[in-house]
């Protein structure tokens, strides 16, 4: 038997950061984001030898343990061993033996959630594997809180739903809750979208933690322009919903420059010289706005060209050593299945 998921990366295109705590316990956040054909991938073959292996799929970094112990979270295999640990606690049953095979479609750090969606992948395989009897929202759930309670990772709430839903949602966070709205936008729209917002990866990489957690000391020391900043941001995600429901794609760009400014005030370290060199010469080569994804600091950013102008944004952007990830946007969130 061999039990197999994956689960889609996303593109955060409004509200960024207002998901993370204590913003949203204390003020409420608001996210729209977006899921895409890049993917985390997870692999479970059972086995009856008493013992466990992780694996990635090029085969470069393993390691084995006994199946009888909880597995310290060490380096490439945190999640992993979190996502055991926390299984074996909660739903203590026989004990397990298996080979856990993952992948991702893109580079860890890079912006597009790439932990969560690992997480939410992984444990979709043990849910398909045990036949635990969860839901879409328990499972973001569970996986958020292994991640930041469990192993104690710096992040937001948005990643795990996105990734276990999919499609395009506008997300609400409060301190008890998560409500995912998912939204009715018309194929022409996102495929004009698609087209139209290049994604641009700067083949730079950053420690997310770091800026996530500056974002939460700001917040708790009352650093009001820096809470002002998220309150500007959750508005920006309101506005982006409105204008991909009616179809108004020319504001993208504008909508995603307001939230670009405000970003940046959030906490230090969101944007550096030359990732605004980036961003400066995307928009005198014909883009009319864009963002970092994620946190910042480094990873995949992307910027709204409207008619023909991605060509020419893309090829400016040469200059600086990445290149464009070519992408769509996809309705599909976590799946499952056993051969």
């Amino acid at each position: 038997m061999l039990i197999r998921s994956k689960a889609p990366l996303r593109l955060g295109l409004a509200g960024g950061g207002t998901d993370v705590s204590p913003y949203s316990d204390l003020y409420g956040g608001g996210i729209l984001n977006a899921t895409i054909n890049l993917y985390a991938y997870a692999s479970i073959e059972p086995a009856n030898d008493g013992m466990i292996r992780f694996e990635t799929a090029d085969g470069s970094q393993r390691r084995v343990y006994s199946s009888n112990e909880i597995i310290k979270p060490e380096g490439i295999f945190d999640i992993h061993a979190g996502i055991y640990n926390r299984i074996i606690k909660k739903y203590p049953a026989k004990e397990l033996s298996f080979k856990l095979i993952t992948s991702i479609d893109a580079p860890q750090q890079s912006g597009l959630g790439t932990s969560s969606t690992l997480a939410v992948a992984i444990l979709g395989a043990f849910v398909e594997w045990l036949k635990l009897p969860l839901g879409e929202y328990e499972i973001a759930q569970l996986a958020y809180e292994i991640e930041r309670v469990d192993l104690a990772m710096a992040g937001g709430k948005q990643d795990q739903y996105s990734a276990t839903f999919g499609g395009i949602n506008f997300m609400e966070f409060d301190k008890d809750k998560v409500v995912v709205n998912p939204l009715r936008i018309k194929d022409v729209y996102l495929d004009e979208l698609a087209h139209n917002l290049v994604l641009y990866y700067t083949d730079t990489s950053r420690l997310s933690s770091e800026i996530i957690h500056r974002q939460q000391q700001n917040v708790l020391a009352e650093d009001q322009i820096a809470i002002e900043a998220m309150h500007q941001l959750k508005k920006q995600a309101i506005m982006m919903k409105e204008a991909l429901l009616k179809g108004n794609l020319d504001e993208i760009g504008r909508i995603l420059d307001f939230g670009w400014k405000y970003k940046k005030q959030m906490a230090s370290g969101i944007t550096n010289p030359e990732l605004d060199k980036m961003y400066e010469t995307a928009i005198k080569n014909g883009a009319t706005g864009g963002k970092i994804s994620g946190a910042g600091g480094g990873g995949y950013m992307f910027f709204y060209c409207p008619g023909n102008t991605r060509y020419q944004v893309i090829d400016s952007l040469a200059q600086y050593g990445g290149y464009a990830e070519r992408y769509e946007f996809t309705s599909g969130g976590l799946t499952t299945w056993v051969l």
